[in-house]
């Protein structure tokens, strides 16, 4: 399940089915094309306007026209605007266009986006159905009124003509283009419907479906955007421009977007990052949640890095630009929610079987009750007809079709808001059956870092205080990873001269301090120069089994210290292991750590199941081993060690703040702050997703079913079934939108 796996799946969006609806946005004014926005095209970026592209499940059909083209990535709709980007060779370019028209669209090259108000755009797409709705309720009431003499007839006919004329008439344009194509969607049982209710005379009804239909598209078109740019809005969290010092010294505000790597940047208190960097003047606290959903300020210092999006509190900061504006980790999060959005869940994928035999098949079903009805079972011709026209439009399955990846997309942005950086739709929906999580060690259920967690005196001489100070002293000096944690843990403000500093390789640190030779060494060192006492040994090995390394303090005559050094458990691995277990998933270590220090690390997590000194292709078969049909099986991991196990997993989750950019090209979902509590998460909200996914496919078919048999039993009018199709896209719509309302 490695990254290349991912990378050409940006073609099927969610978005994608078969029913081909269309709605009002046709008859209202184009998007203004004239003013462009500052930002140009990119290079190797294709920006067409589609002006009849404006439906969900147009932007569907677009995307299967594309599919046979690989190098078309990263397809970017605004149904909107009417706009479409691609990222794809200039060279494919015609060919694009080509398959676009043939799928029934007609395109336009841009230069740059359009420059639209969007307040303006969605008034005046609102504008024409909602007049068309007043005039075919005035169309009713003329037929319900009026005489049925000729004249009224014809003045019921041009109201009626009006309205359908407002909702707009490009769906008969592409219903005849989608019959010619062979293909049985919405718009050709639209434009079969209408016209069958014109010919028997039912003018009003006519146009009061063709107006809510008009109305209840745009609604629902806005509804899945607010889904799809749930994710998008995290673009507007990094600020545009940003206080770069210049060359002499003085500060400039620049725009995000011209600033280079290498150069310095200033952020005040309350102000979000415009870039990534690292710290190089100044301590405070740093609100990341926008990025890695950590819901407490993390203390920044010097070195330490920031990202993009998050929030200065308490001090200003100084820090050195270490990515472009475009290569941001907000940045990648985005790009990559984007690609994730382009592949289908399997309930999608079955959903999109079924609607592909569920309208042609209802559409059998309305042609048999026209033909049968009058011969088998007595009904005139008339009504038989208007019973099938009325199954025609109960038969869309925008409703059924659309549930899904609304689902999705609203369960891909909520994980990315909490952290959790999901690659595809099918990873979402199926982390709900993950019977076993594996685990590596260092990194992962630990903090990766070692830090001084025991100090023993053991100096009858010298008082503790002097013992710390010389233990400090020649720690201080060594850029041992053992003598570092020492030093950190210890934490002393006065630093004792030291002559003579040395190190002996595989042993340790020495140096002289008032006369007086000291050693700050291993376990093997202290051995070698005969100083291993019977209660030292015990000593020490008890602490080298609970896994730690010990470091020696010694003098030329006695052991004065000893100080024990481990990577510690992460504080909310225990609480994750316990999630997971309640969940009924098996946590299992892997790691290439000795069994001693595996051991004891398991024990404090809550992990029975432990395998150590395992090598990668070790890790990898251990993978294998554990999965098996009905078996799902997770890796989590943060090393290059960890790619082959994390890319062979049936879902791979990578450590985004400390793991190394292969683990994370390898996973199926990053996480983004490290926090393992994350997995469970992610496992609960894949089991949320798939509930709200068949809440909305139950809610689709049963309202479709309760008013087809209504349409046979004569107790559903048109109008009425437009209205059972609109409310069950808008129910399904706004359950699968609940998603985003989760714990952030």
């Amino acid at each position: 399940m490695s990254a290349l796996h991912h990378t050409n799946n940006a073609i099927a969006q969610p978005d994608e089915h078969s029913c081909g609806c269309d709605h009002a946005c046709n008859a209202s004014a184009k998007a203004p094309v004239g003013t462009e926005n500052q930002q140009s095209a990119r290079p190797g970026q294709l920006l067409l306007r589609v002006p009849a592209m404006d439906c969900p499940t147009e932007e569907g059909q677009i995307r299967r026209a594309l599919e046979r083209f690989p190098d078309a990535r990263r397809l970017s709709f605004d149904l909107a605007g009417r706009t479409l980007s691609i990222d794809a060779p200039s060279e494919a370019w015609p060919d694009i266009q080509s398959a676009i028209k043939k799928a029934g669209f007609d395109s336009e090259r841009l230069s740059a986006p359009p420059s639209v108000d969007t307040a303006t755009q969605l008034r005046n797409q609102f504008l024409l159905p909602i007049a068309a709705l007043v005039v075919a309720v005035v169309a009713e009431a003329v037929a319900y009124v009026t005489p049925e003499t000729l004249v009224w007839k014809l003045v019921g006919m041009g109201i009626a003509g009006v309205a359908i004329a407002l909702s707009g008439l490009s769906v008969f344009k592409k219903g005849l283009a989608a019959v010619l194509r062979g293909e049985l969607n919405i718009n050709a049982l639209m434009s079969v419907a209408v016209a069958g209710a014109s010919v028997i005379g039912q003018w009003p009804e006519a146009a009061m479906v063709m107006a809510l239909y008009a109305i209840a598209e745009l609604i629902e078109a806005r509804a899945v955007d607010r889904a799809r740019n749930a994710i998008k809005s995290l673009l507007e969290l990094s600020p545009e421009l940003a206080e770069v010092q210049q060359p002499n010294g003085a500060w400039l505000q620049v725009l995000a977007k011209e600033i280079q790597v290498g150069q310095i940047v200033r952020v005040r208190p309350g102000e979000r990052f415009a870039l990534d960097g690292k710290v190089t003047t100044g301590n405070s606290a740093v609100d990341q949640s926008p990025v890695t959903g950590e819901s407490m300020p993390i203390e920044k210092a010097p070195d330490d890095e920031v990202f993009a999006g998050t929030i200065n509190q308490s001090a200003a900061l100084e820090f050195e630009v270490t990515a472009p504006a475009s290569d941001t980790v907000l940045a990648r999060i985005i790009h990559a929610v984007e690609e994730a959005q382009g592949s289908r869940a399997p309930t999608q994928r079955f959903v999109d079987r079924f609607a592909a035999i569920y309208t042609p098949g209802v559409f059998v079903l309305a042609l048999a009750v026209a033909l049968v009805g009058p011969l088998a079972l007595g009904w005139t011709w008339m009504a038989s007809l208007y019973k099938a026209l009325v199954m025609l439009v109960i038969a869309c399955p925008c409703a059924l079709v659309i549930s899904t990846p609304v689902t999705v997309v609203s369960g891909l942005a909520a994980a990315a808001r909490r952290g959790i950086l999901i690659k595809g739709g099918a990873y979402l929906e199926e982390a709900r059956k993950l019977k076993a999580v594996a685990l590596d060690k260092t990194g992962t259920v630990t903090e990766g870092r070692p830090k001084l967690v025991a100090q023993v005196i053991l100096s009858k001489v010298l008082p503790e205080p002097d013992v710390l100070r010389i233990a400090y002293a020649l720690a201080g000096r060594s850029d041992h990873p053992v003598s570092k944690a020492v030093a950190t843990g210890l934490a002393l403000t006065e630093q004792l001269d030291v002559q003579d500093f040395g190190a002996e390789a595989g042993r340790g640190v020495y140096g002289t301090m008032a006369g007086h030779n000291y050693v700050l060494g291993n376990h093997r060192w202290i051995h070698d120069r005969g100083q291993c006492s019977t209660e030292l040994e015990a000593l020490l090995a008890e602490h080298e089994r609970q896994g730690r390394t010990v470091a020696v303090l010694a003098n030329q005559e006695t052991v004065l210290a000893m100080f024990a050094v481990a990577d510690t458990i992460k504080a909310s691995s225990q609480e994750a292991i316990r999630e997971m277990l309640k969940l009924g998933v098996t946590p299992i270590m892997l790691t290439g750590d000795n069994p001693a220090t595996a051991a004891s690390i398991a024990a404090q997590a809550g992990i029975t199941d432990v395998r150590a000194n395992l090598l990668p292709q070790e890790k990898l078969d251990a993978i294998r081993t554990l999965a098996g049909p009905g078996h799902l099986v997770a890796m989590v991991g943060d090393g290059i060690n960890d790619a082959p196990a994390l890319a062979t997993a049936d879902i791979g989750f990578a450590m985004g703040s400390a793991g190394t950019h292969i683990a994370m090209e390898a996973a199926d979902v990053v996480i983004m702050n490290d926090d393992l509590r994350r997995v469970p998460e992610t496992i609960r909200l894949s089991m949320q997703t798939h509930a709200v996914l068949w809440q909305n496919i139950t809610l689709a078919l049963g309202i479709k079913l309760i008013f087809l048999l209504l349409a046979i039993f004569d107790n559903a009018t048109m109008w009425m079934a437009v209205f059972a199709d609109m409310g069950a896209s808008l129910l399904v719509v706004f359950n699968g939108l609940r998603l985003l309302k989760g714990r952030r």
